[in-house]
């Protein structure tokens, strides 16, 4: 069996993927190979790409700094949670607007699309003062709520739906199949695809979250692997080697996602459109 030889546009585009490969995965080589070089030789002038002496010294000083088990924990429960309520909201809100009639509907749709156009940052002063007199602050809740808003992930949904074949649902409702039984046994399962993107970006979005989580609580035992992994390195300056530990410590679950998941959000970008958008 001969192996056919490679056009010359094949070389080039492997060589033009190798070079972007390259770039975007040095800089995690070059974290974790600061990571395990000492303090002393991190901060080293010339700087060298592999450690002369590699340790663990950083990641232990890293865990015996800080509750880092407790930050993770935390983010966990705030990326979940506001993940589930993400998606609950917006495939509620999505399908809504995609299949039924109200007045009022493109007004509301209108003020609801607004949320693409502010930015989070500039919301941060009103939804803290709400938070605080609600009572909320240093607490899940108040690092969950404000993070459920999901104007952008609405739209994502909301133009998957109106993708869907009527025919379908229409077919239900001859069988006499209710509203809410549509929704969860036809609509949902055919919709996994863009929920699973959805949750994805939510997730990842909600995990690399760092300035609602730092204003709404102060609490040690409440912070996020961002405020938590920051704490640290202000309590104890600028340790090079900790700091590139912590940022892969912070970094691996999305990775882990990234590598497990991106089928999804491949299928779920191409399923909702915003490919061409």
């Amino acid at each position: 069996m001969t192996t056919k030889a490679w056009s010359p546009a094949q070389i080039v585009l492997t060589l033009l993927a190798a070079a972007v490969s390259t770039v975007f995965l040095a800089p995690f080589a070059w974290a974790l190979f600061t990571s395990l070089k000492s303090e002393t030789e991190a901060v080293e002038v010339p700087p060298h790409w592999l450690p002369e002496d590699v340790t663990g010294q950083a990641w232990q000083a890293l865990f015996e700094a800080g509750t880092l088990t407790n930050w993770f924990v935390n983010s966990v429960v705030v990326s979940v949670c506001v993940t589930a309520v993400v998606l609950l909201v917006g495939a509620l809100a999505g399908y809504g607007f995609a299949r039924t009639e109200f007045r009022g509907k493109n007004l509301l749709l209108g003020l609801v699309m607004t949320g693409l156009m502010i930015s989070p940052a500039v919301l941060g002063v009103p939804l803290f003062t709400t938070v605080q007199q609600m009572g909320m602050v240093d607490t899940y809740w108040g690092m969950i709520l404000p993070q459920c808003a999901p104007a952008a992930m609405v739209y994502i949904l909301y133009k998957f739906f109106q993708g869907l074949p009527r025919e379908l649902e229409e077919a239900a409702f001859i069988d006499g199949a209710g509203r809410w039984r549509v929704f969860f046994t036809i609509v949902l399962p055919l919709s996994r695809p863009s929920l699973a993107a959805v949750g994805i970006f939510t997730f990842i979005a909600s995990w690399n979250n760092f300035l609602w989580p730092y204003m709404v609580t102060n609490n040690p035992d409440l912070m996020t692997m961002p405020n938590g992994i920051a704490t640290v390195m202000n309590s104890y300056g600028i340790q090079w080697a900790q700091l590139m530990a912590g940022g892969l410590m912070a970094g691996l679950p999305l990775i882990i996602v990234f590598v497990f998941f991106q089928r999804q959000i491949v299928a779920g970008v191409a399923h909702t459109g915003l490919a061409g958008q």
